[in-house]
């Protein structure tokens, strides 16, 4: 997509810009769920132990033939889940990235054609227990296009910018040495309204050597289902809590207010562990 504007003072054109520029930064710093534009990306979290690699598949959805730049980037979680750019890497930020080894760092890919990127961790001698993170990239590079000419007859307006938002998709990368445990807790939970619609809110605690992840269930008594789930939550080392408000299940068509009983599930391959639970009344 591009877009053009056009200033009549170039002031203008300054602000118009750096709002479209905005715009697509937040785009690109997105978290990944499935992906964002014509880029899908799995699995959307890794986590790595020194011993054994992975691989993320990078598929081209578009029709277009595409590229795209794989690269390091460090982000903070903030109490309310989102996450922040790292201005100044810190010296546990340096030591992540000089571990983490991925090839190739830049791929193109023909319509519809997946790509697969291996992703090592190598620890240095000596190197403490302890979870280490980074976020990888992978952001599409836009093609180039001529500058086009102006309309015959058209005069000059001002200045003019012709601009093309660059997508990406992030997903963290965590490395894990020694036997690190977590514990969560779940608390402050009640009934608020978000965007017209009841929705479960709730504190949820983490203490420990390591990030938590998994799903926060809202279960209610006599009812099969959870009226409320939220997938992926997690909880990074750099923060102690952080804010959840689930929505309560559209399908749910019965009291919401009452006593419920909320669950924190850290899921993996083989199965799952509920590692925080609390009785609750939302009133």
């Amino acid at each position: 997509m591009m877009l053009s504007i056009q200033s009549k003072p170039a002031a203008a054109a300054v602000l118009a810009l750096s709002a479209v520029l905005a715009l697509s930064l937040a785009a690109a710093a997105a978290p990944a769920s499935a992906g964002i534009g014509d880029l899908l990306v799995a699995p959307t979290r890794i986590v790595l132990d020194g011993r054994k690699g992975a691989e993320v598949i990078l598929n081209n959805i578009g029709d277009e033939p595409a590229t795209y730049r794989i690269s390091v980037e460090f982000r903070r979680m903030t109490p309310d889940g989102s996450l922040v750019d790292v201005a100044e890497p810190t010296a546990e930020d340096k030591l992540a990235e000089d571990m983490i080894v991925y090839a190739p760092r830049r791929v193109t890919l023909a319509p519809h054609q997946p790509q697969s990127v291996r992703v090592t961790a190598r620890a240095p001698e000596g190197l403490p227990d302890g979870e280490y993170r980074v976020h990888l990239l992978f952001r599409a590079i836009p093609p180039a296009h001529p500058v086009s000419a102006e309309q015959p007859g058209e005069a000059p307006k001002g200045v003019r910018f012709a601009l093309i938002p660059v997508y990406g998709v992030t997903i963290p990368v965590i490395v894990r040495f020694g036997n690190l445990s977590a514990t969560a807790g779940i608390a402050n939970v009640h009934l608020e309204t978000k965007d017209g619609k009841p929705t479960v809110a709730l504190d949820l605690s983490r203490s420990g050597a390591r990030s938590t992840f998994g799903e926060v269930r809202v279960l209610k008594p006599g009812v099969k289902d959870p009226i409320a789930i939220q997938k992926a939550v997690a909880v990074y080392k750099e923060v102690e809590m952080r804010r959840v408000a689930i929505p309560v299940d559209e399908a749910f068509k019965g009291t919401v207010s009452g006593p419920v009983t909320v669950q924190y599930v850290e899921t993996y391959d083989d199965g799952s562990h509920t590692i925080a639970e609390t009785q609750a009344v939302l009133r």
